[in-house]
């Protein structure tokens, strides 16, 4: 199940060498020559994406587990490091809890927001 666009680097090889592209989509500029080619896919909450967003996928945790789940993760981050939520509902009470909880050191962005994709990044502040 697919939950918001990201752009995602496939990394092909030659010669030997492996290499992704940066967020910008250059290769470092001491590289050798290999093939890179970077395409949009569509972000899957299981899968890591290369800008260290971890995925959090609400809806694979039982409804009694799930908010001391979320704040487990959220704090095993660490400052600058994102979780990316996805959820099939909007969690207005779990916002409020989170904002008691962390305050100004939590930042969230809706990534998505559509009746039955909820996608938020939470980002741990210093």
């Amino acid at each position: 199940m697919t939950c918001a666009a990201a752009r995602l680097p496939t990394v092909e090889s030659a010669g030997g060498f492996m290499q992704i592209k940066d967020s910008a989509g250059n290769p470092p500029d001491n590289s050798p020559s290999p093939i890179i080619r970077t395409e949009i896919l569509m972000h899957a909450c299981d899968q890591p994406t290369v800008e260290a967003i971890y995925p959090f996928d609400a809806r694979g945790v039982a409804k009694r587990f799930r908010h001391a789940a979320i704040f487990g993760a959220l704090d095993a981050l660490l400052p600058g490091e994102t979780m990316r939520f996805c959820n099939d509902h909007d969690p207005l009470p779990l916002l409020t809890q989170l904002q008691a909880r962390y305050g100004e050191t939590l930042k969230l962005a809706y990534v998505q927001r559509e009746p039955g994709t909820i996608v938020i990044d939470f980002t741990r502040q210093a």
